[in-house]
C-alpha cells in the first residue's frame, strides 16, 4: 500500500497543527467528539497561505453504472468533476491547498488510469453558503455541503446545487444535477484511513462509487 506524504515523509515547516477550528464548528460538540482522534488531528490542520499537504493512496473500489458514465461524460463540459472510469487497484493522489483569496482550500485529485494520462479533478472548499461549507466546481457551479457523523466516520453530503449568473446565483433542478452526493472519511487504524465517494441519482439509484485507502507515514 502507497502512503501518506505531507511533502515528503513529514508535515511542511509552514504548516500550522491543530489550530483549524473551521471543520469542527461544522459540527455540535458532542458530534465531533465521536469522531477518532485522528480525525480530530487530520481536519485541524491549517497550512499557511499557498502551502500544499499531498496524500498519496489507491483505489480499492470503483462502480459506475451506465447512467453514472453519461453524467460523468456530461460533466467534462464544466471540467469534469466526477470520476469517468470505474478502474480499482490504481493510484490516486490528492493535494490540499491553502487559498488565500477565498479563506478555503483548493482540492486537486490526480487518478491514474491503466493506460493513458491521469484523470485531474479541481475544486475548492469553502467555508461559505447555507449549510456553512460548499464545494466550488467551476463555471459558477457550486454545490453546498452538509458536514455530519456516520458511524465514528466524518461524512459530507450534498445539500443543493447552484450556478452564478449574471451577479445572481440560482438554485439547479434535481433532473440536471448527478442525484445525492456522500464522501465519507473514515479511520482503519495502524494510520491508515479511506475517503469513499458515492452518487445516488433519485430516478437510477446508485450510479458512482469510488473508494480510496490512505496510510500516513508520519503523524
Amino acid at each position: 500500500m502507497v502512503s501518506l506524504r505531507h511533502l515528503g515523509s513529514a508535515a511542511p515547516a509552514n504548516a500550522r497543527l491543530h489550530d483549524d477550528h473551521r471543520f469542527r464548528a461544522l459540527l455540535s460538540p458532542e458530534d465531533w467528539g465521536r469522531l477518532p482522534v485522528s480525525i480530530w488531528r487530520r481536519f485541524s490542520k491549517r497550512l499557511t497561505d499557498g502551502a500544499t499537504v499531498v496524500y498519496v493512496g489507491e483505489v480499492d473500489q470503483a462502480e459506475m453504472s451506465r447512467a453514472g458514465f453519461w453524467f460523468a461524460q456530461a460533466a467534462r463540459l464544466i471540467g469534469g468533476p466526477l470520476p469517468t472510469s470505474a478502474n480499482a487497484g490504481v493510484p490516486l493522489i490528492v493535494t490540499v491547498t491553502e487559498d488565500a483569496a477565498s479563506g478555503g482550500q483548493i482540492w486537486t485529485r490526480v487518478c491514474g488510469r491503466p493506460h493513458g494520462f491521469p484523470q485531474v479533478i479541481h475544486s475548492a472548499k469553502r467555508f461559505a453558503g447555507p449549510t456553512g461549507l460548499e464545494e466550488y466546481l467551476g463555471w459558477g457551479l457550486s454545490m453546498s455541503l452538509r458536514v455530519c457523523v456516520t458511524d465514528g466516520a466524518l461524512a459530507f453530503q450534498s445539500a443543493g446545487y447552484t450556478i452564478a449568473l449574471a451577479g445572481r446565483r440560482w438554485t439547479l433542478p434535481s433532473w440536471l444535477t448527478p442525484g445525492h452526493l456522500t464522501v465519507t472519511h473514515s479511520d482503519l487504524g495502524a494510520g491508515a484511513f479511506r475517503f469513499a465517494l458515492e452518487i445516488v441519482h433519485p430516478r437510477f439509484g446508485r450510479i458512482i462509487r469510488q473508494s480510496a485507502v490512505f496510510r500516513e507515514s508520519s503523524p
